[in-house]
């Protein structure tokens, strides 16, 4: 007499594992995608900063031009970008400057690189000069890469 439960019993599967041909087509797949998504990805990092620098000379300068709305003048070299967060103490004082400052922060914001933007008054491209140096810190660099100068006149 045959047992029943074996008529109704699943064939057992054998576990196993991947071949090492698996897993090596797996590894260049993956070095594959790596290496087109990866230079794309890290380009942009340089964009965006690129970018986040444009808007916030952009803020600045309108912050300036309420500035001059008011007082009649922009502030000087030396007044700098403080002046859009503090009255000034230094001469030319401003005549109607606004409580509560020119600029929705309490900090004049640093570039993108964490260095402080430059304000020239008057300017050398412009009325005035709003600009950050780049990713090299430097004056110059060459266009249409991260470390050329980025500033008003581009806007």
């Amino acid at each position: 007499m045959t047992d029943v439960r074996s008529y109704f019993r699943l064939p057992r599967r054998r576990s196993r594992g991947f071949t090492l041909i698996e897993i090596m087509v797996v590894i260049t797949i993956l070095g594959v995608l790596a290496a087109l998504i990866v230079p794309r990805v890290v380009g942009r990092t340089d964009d965006a900063k690129i970018a986040a620098a444009k808007q916030d000379i952009a803020s600045i300068m309108q912050a300036l031009k309420l500035y001059r709305l008011d007082n009649g003048r922009y502030p000087t070299t030396d007044q700098g970008l403080q002046a859009l967060i503090t009255r000034p103490i230094t001469e030319p004082m401003p005549s109607n400057w606004k409580q509560g400052g020119y600029l929705e922060r309490s900090t004049v914001p640093a570039d993108p690189w964490g260095e402080p933007y430059k304000f020239l008054n008057p300017g050398v491209r412009g009325e005035i000069d709003v600009f950050s140096l780049g990713r090299d810190r430097a004056n110059g660099g060459e266009q249409s890469t991260p470390d050329a100068d980025i500033g008003s006149w581009q806007l």
